[in-house]
């Protein structure tokens, strides 16, 4: 096939973002569409069959309006935009960024980085249960914060409660020292960190000590109405039944509640039932009850976390199908 040649027209700020350090964004695109993008007097040349260089030019068109509405890119974006045109979802990408949920204290905005993650949070704002569900890197939890905090700056809550199961992950820990709070905050870490990312230490204290804010393990909701909260339960892949039943049923008037999960990083003992799956066979019908499954496709960490997730997939997926060859 004859090679062709097209120009692209960059100011000199938004080709160094697009090139990444030692180019190696730019190295990402050559190497998957097959063609070689080259600077020429500002502007840049991209070469290749016609297929490959009019993808590529989607591509850099993509992250040129990304970057010209202020924000920076990441490799998590490049990859993310090469993955939407291989699909044909190109258009959509220019909607990722349209939607701000909040800032962080430090002023970062928060926003969906996916289409994943943008179902994700519209299921969160008109669902009064969100059973959010994916892989480690999705950004589950962290949106669900965000959103939490979002509703209760704006007065649709007037408290927000954060669960997750106290049960170790793989790993006897034995007797910890000091009161209770200090034996359940080790696992209710992860929840402070975005916490005291999104609102700031002083502010997340000052609302906890008012009760505005409660950091709980599961076992604490039992017997509570919980009216007028954002409730989010974490690692909902830890819950027995019994358990996810108890948490859903203590949901009051005026309140929401997000649900976050990862079946395949389960700390229950051997044989027993997670509450997560069979919550998904149980409401899977129920009206005002959303399940929103993100992929690896909506891993936003280090690539390589992407990787990781598709690489267990992958060796799971071959040990099952095994498995299934020798029952028969």
């Amino acid at each position: 096939m004859d090679e062709v040649t097209e120009k692209l027209e960059l100011d000199a700020v938004t080709m160094r973002k697009i090139f990444g350090a030692q180019d190696s964004y730019i190295k990402k695109l050559e190497r998957d569409f097959g063609v070689t993008v080259v600077d020429r007097n500002g502007a840049l040349s991209v070469s290749g069959v016609r297929s490959g260089v009019d993808m590529a030019l989607n591509v850099l068109r993509d992250l040129n309006s990304y970057s010209s509405r202020g924000n920076d890119i990441e490799e998590q974006n490049v990859d993310y935009a090469i993955n939407m045109e291989k699909e044909n979802n190109s258009p959509e990408f220019e909607e990722l960024d349209k939607d701000i949920i909040c800032h962080t204290i430090g002023g970062k905005p928060i926003k969906a980085k996916t289409l994943g993650q943008k179902k994700y949070v519209d299921a969160i704002r008109n669902s009064m249960i969100t059973f959010g569900l994916g892989p480690a890197g999705t950004g589950k939890t962290y949106l669900a914060m965000a959103m939490a905090i979002t509703a209760f700056k704006n007065e649709e809550v007037s408290r927000i409660i954060l669960t997750r199961p106290a049960i170790e992950a793989g790993e006897k820990l034995g007797f910890l020292p000091g009161d209770l709070q200090s034996k359940v905050d080790p696992y209710l870490r992860p929840l402070y960190d975005a916490l005291y990312q999104i609102m700031g230490s002083e502010s997340f204290m000052r609302n906890m000590e008012k009760g505005l804010i409660e950091v709980a393990p599961l076992a604490y909701m039992r017997g509570r109405t919980l009216d007028s909260s954002f409730i989010i339960l974490d690692e909902a892949q830890n819950t027995t039944p019994a358990q996810m039943k108890m948490f859903l049923t203590r949901i009051g008037f005026g309140s929401k509640v997000v649900v976050t999960g990862d079946s395949s990083q389960k700390d229950l003992p051997p044989g027993a039932k997670s509450g997560l799956e069979i919550a998904q066979k149980v409401l899977g019908s129920v009206e005002e009850i959303a399940f929103c499954t993100l992929t690896n496709k909506d891993v936003v960490r280090h690539p390589l976390v992407q990787r990781i997730v598709e690489a267990y997939d992958k060796f799971e997926n071959k040990e099952k199908a095994h498995a299934g060859k020798q029952r028969k």
